[in-house]
């Protein structure tokens, strides 16, 4: 990373700490803008054409989603209190501005078309820091109405990938899937932070194994010449990605579950853990190609023998869902 990489690196940072400390509206609308404003520069560094498509896609609905929340914003601050389909309808387009910004359902398709133009490191930021900001705010403003974002998150992330060959639109809609089971969880706890940071976790092993094997589309991974410890490894993890018990990433939809069941949230639960279920078959279906389809490895695929420390830590941190028990 060269100095100018880590100081839009540090700008994208310092606009999530003034966003989340922030007391008051402008200054959360001043953080979510200097946010966007350094990622920009990140994803259009490299010097080609989807490069610049995916950030003119960036711009155009992050700024869409600015105008949204400021307006909404200013409604809030001068309008008429007193008439409640007024205060209603404020709070219903600051929440959809947010939603938009998050790439969640039903404002979701710009997401998996924007994954699909940026390398992986650039995925990686897009599916972790840039939720931090918007969600962080939504915490802070419940409404009934984002109960539809719920059921359309889950819904639109597990039919969408079914269809997909390409990685980084299953991972895109993997994320508006769990983006669903976040906001669900926001809504009954304000321990949401937790799913986020293990959702994370997760997602960067797998981006750095992906980025690191050149691999963008499920048939190349057929082709791969790696050593079985380094495929089970990349298996546990979407496993653990999908919520499959006893991995990791079982823990934050179990609390979930736990927490909808204590507000009585049944139908909703019900409805988010059929769709969880169809999401298994994309990453059944990236299982195997890995692991049962072989053939000779290709001249994209980077041979690269990834450590057996790292390896192991990985498959470790994956099954290691009854300390994470203990710890959260």
């Amino acid at each position: 990373m060269n100095f100018t990489s880590m100081l839009y690196m540090m700008m994208l940072i310092m606009g999530i700490m003034v966003t989340i400390s922030s007391n008051n509206w402008l200054g959360m609308w001043m953080g979510l803008e200097l946010n966007l404003m350094s990622f920009i520069p990140l994803i259009s560094k490299s010097k080609n054409m989807k490069s610049s498509q995916a950030m003119m896609i960036y711009f155009m609905t992050q700024s869409a989603g600015s105008i949204v929340l400021l307006f909404s914003i200013l409604l809030n601050k001068y309008n008429m209190q007193s008439l409640y389909w007024m205060n209603e309808l404020t709070m219903m387009m600051m929440i959809y501005s947010l939603i938009l910004k998050l790439g969640a359902a039903p404002f979701h398709f710009w997401f998996p078309e924007m994954m699909s133009k940026l390398n992986w490191k650039e995925c990686g930021l897009l599916m972790t820091l840039q939720k931090i900001g918007p969600m962080c705010i939504l915490s802070n403003n419940m409404h009934y109405s984002i109960y539809l974002s719920v059921i359309l998150s889950t819904m639109m992330g597990a039919v969408g990938g079914l269809n997909q060959t390409s990685l980084r639109k299953i991972m895109a809609y993997s994320s508006i899937n769990h983006l669903g089971w976040m906001i669900a969880f926001m809504m009954t706890s304000v321990q949401w932070y937790k799913y986020l940071l293990v959702y994370s976790i997760i997602v960067i092993s797998m981006i750095y194994m992906f980025h690191n094997w050149n691999i963008y589309f499920i048939n190349q991974m057929m082709n791969m010449n790696n050593s079985m410890m380094e495929k089970y490894t990349i298996t546990t993890m979407m496993m653990s990605l999908g919520g499959m018990p006893p991995f990791l990433g079982f823990l934050p939809k179990l609390m979930v579950i736990m927490n909808m069941i204590s507000t009585k949230m049944m139908f909703t639960m019900i409805i988010m853990m059929m769709f969880s279920l169809v999401t298994l078959f994309y990453y059944m279906r990236m299982i195997n190609s890995l692991l049962l389809l072989n053939t000779t490895m290709n001249k994209w695929n980077k041979n690269i023998k990834l450590k057996k420390n790292f390896l192991f830590m990985i498959m470790l941190l994956n099954l290691s869902l009854p300390l994470a028990y203990m710890i959260f």
